[in-house]
């Protein structure tokens, strides 16, 4: 078994994804972020891998989209204000069914807000940010082995649908430092038949369709084939003490780890709670959800952002269930004590 090292979780991930086979990096500095693409800078030449600093966000998605475009393994990196200067480019990507793994560590906003922690781009994440009937698949782990996890599963998701994969961090998740398992350097062996790089035919990749009536809306029809495909083979989620709960916490990410030690406060005060974490956003776990939500009495939502994941939690269970948001706007992250206590006076 391979030893643990202490890695900080913007250089895990920047590590997971070389070893996942990823190559091509090009990216913009932004906080809190940075560790990435400096890491990125340092360690794509050991092994032949090209990095370039962009001039802007802009130009650094479209660099992935042609990058992406010849079948290779390509990443960007940003933060919420850089990932909305991206959302043209990721249209285009999706639009034109080329790879490419996105990573947002998320910040406080809206505008050019802070540098803390925040989950106020959900929405921009998992409803789609751009123009355009599209989707990409967005995962959003809670620590730092998940996150060199689910990178590496993010650039299988990617080459497999043809589809972007964001990584949803936020900036507690790439500054904290935790002890972790890195993987095995990976040989990849994609399929990349449509690639414009692979096979004597010529091929093209493209998003434009101008004759609505028989291309682009065909193009659409099979976009939504294949979003259908992904909600049938990708969901992951995973609960927490919800065998005999009556009440749930439902929350993602580095906040779900403090409402994970918040149930178990709570079951030692005698309530029954437990807590259910998605994994995928997108697509989200909708009968995982049902399914432990069946029997509860109230589900509360804790989210660093104003009603927008309590906003899927609530379409997904139907509005079957009495659902309470606490929220933290702006950068402010919660602690153990105002979730049990929040908790506490609404039971």
């Amino acid at each position: 078994m391979s030893e643990k090292i202490l890695m900080k979780g913007n250089d895990a991930l920047a590590e997971s994804a070389i070893r996942a086979g990823c190559r091509y990096y090009f990216g913009y500095p932004i906080t809190p972020q940075n560790e990435v693409p400096e890491y990125m800078s340092r360690r794509l030449p050991e092994v032949g891998g090209v990095y370039v600093q962009a001039e802007s966000e802009l130009a650094a998605i479209n660099m992935i989209f042609g990058a992406g475009a010849t079948g290779a393994r390509v990443m960007t990196s940003s933060s919420s204000p850089g990932i909305s200067l991206m959302q043209e480019g990721i249209s285009y990507i999706a639009g034109a069914e080329t790879p490419a793994v996105l990573v947002n560590m998320m910040r406080g906003g809206p505008g050019l807000g802070n540098i803390s922690a925040s989950q106020a781009d959900y929405f921009q994440s998992v409803k789609g940010g751009g123009h355009g009937d599209y989707k990409i698949i967005t995962i959003a782990p809670s620590t730092v082995q998940e996150l060199i996890d689910l990178t590496v599963e993010a650039f299988d998701l990617t080459m497999r649908y043809r589809v972007p994969v964001m990584i949803l961090g936020d900036a507690v998740l790439g500054q904290m430092s935790e002890a972790v398992i890195l993987p095995e350097m990976k040989t990849n062996d994609d399929k990349t038949d449509w690639a414009i790089c692979n096979g004597k035919d010529q091929k093209i990749i493209r998003s434009l369709y101008l004759v609505p009536e028989n291309r682009l809306e065909t193009h659409n029809h099979h976009l939504q084939e294949k979003y259908n495909k992904i909600r049938a083979e990708y969901l992951k989620s995973e609960e927490y003490m919800m065998d005999d709960a009556e009440y749930m916490i439902a929350s993602y990410g580095t906040t779900a780890r403090v409402c994970r030690q918040s149930v178990q406060t709570l079951r030692e005060k005698g309530i029954k709670i437990g807590l259910f974490r998605p994994i995928s956003l997108w697509p989200f776990p909708e009968n995982d959800i049902k399914k432990s939500s069946k029997n509860i009495k109230k589900i509360f939502v804790v989210e660093m952002a104003h009603a927008q994941f309590e906003e899927d939690v609530r379409l997904y269970t139907e509005c079957s269930v009495p659902v309470e948001g606490f929220y933290k706007l702006g950068g402010a992250i919660f602690n153990e004590t105002e979730i049990v206590d929040s908790i506490m006076s609404s039971l």
